[in-house]
């Protein structure tokens, strides 16, 4: 059966666009159990809900999910994994870029890495306390400046990162995943241990991995763009345009990251 519901797009005000792109409102109701594969990226995603519990499920690792709640946070993961719900779900998501989740929740997201955790689990319960205040408000543009309001109290209150680390992560980002991480390093002035170390620590992943789930988020959103006009989908020229050696080489991150090859995603999209 078909989800019903609504989702409300939100921009954030502009001292928050450089670390929030947007906010997304949803509410949907499941009368049967729906399951969705989420896949891979080096993103946070934050969800404050107030609605019906979900399940967040890594098959490789139980330890690894969280059961029934409304609202999380899962850190930056280098594999698919589930969400299962039924009910009526109501909230609020967040996709973060890891420096700014960083910033956010006050925390190296090296804590975070393949790991789905409850907002009341997490340091301060800012979080929870938010979550209450959204779903007391009476609509969504009270939500979204509520966000606005206490998100950016979250930043003015918190030390930035190291002007060097977020230098690099730019960097990384402007490459598309495809510069050297060796460069990198060298345009640093750090070993490649350490620059892997920082990495680790504070985006949760290590550069290379950081740079292949780049070129995958890339290849992801070109394919989806061209399945959504309606044109066939050249795949060997979506790898060759995203960095990757050839269409095999695509397809085994595909596999790794969103559990299924390019064609059957785009199918199921």
């Amino acid at each position: 059966m078909t989800p019903v519901g609504e989702m409300v797009l939100g921009l954030p005000e502009a001292r928050l666009r450089p670390f929030v792109d947007r906010y997304l409102g949803y509410r949907e109701r499941a009368d049967v159990p729906l399951v969705r594969r989420e896949s891979a990226g080096v993103f946070v995603v934050l969800i404050l809900g107030w609605g019906a519990p979900l399940d967040v499920t890594d098959p490789r690792s139980v330890e690894r999910g969280v059961t029934t709640v409304d609202s999380f946070v899962a850190g930056t993961f280098d594999g698919w994994c589930t969400t299962r719900t039924v009910g009526v779900g109501e909230g609020v998501e967040l996709l973060l870029a890891p420096l700014s989740a960083r910033r956010l929740l006050g925390l190296p997201l090296g804590e975070l890495t393949n790991r789905a955790v409850g907002v009341e689990q997490l340091p301060g319960h800012w979080l929870g306390r938010l979550r209450d205040r959204l779903a007391e408000a009476p609509g969504w543009p009270q939500r979204f400046a509520l966000l606005d309001r206490v998100l950016t109290a979250r930043l003015v209150a918190s030390p930035p990162v190291d002007p060097r680390l977020a230098w690099a992560w730019r960097w990384l980002v402007a490459s598309g995943g495809r510069g050297s991480v060796g460069t990198l390093a060298d345009e640093l002035g750090w070993s490649r241990r350490h620059l892997a170390f920082r990495f680790r620590q504070d985006v949760g992943l290590p550069p290379k991995m950081a740079a292949r789930l780049l070129r995958f988020q890339q290849a992801h959103a070109v394919s989806t763009e061209i399945g959504a006009s309606g044109r066939a989908v050249d795949w060997a020229a979506v790898a060759a345009a995203c960095g990757y050696y050839d269409q095999s080489h695509l397809i085994r991150d595909f596999h790794q990251f969103a559990g299924a090859t390019p064609a059957a995603l785009l199918a199921a999209r």
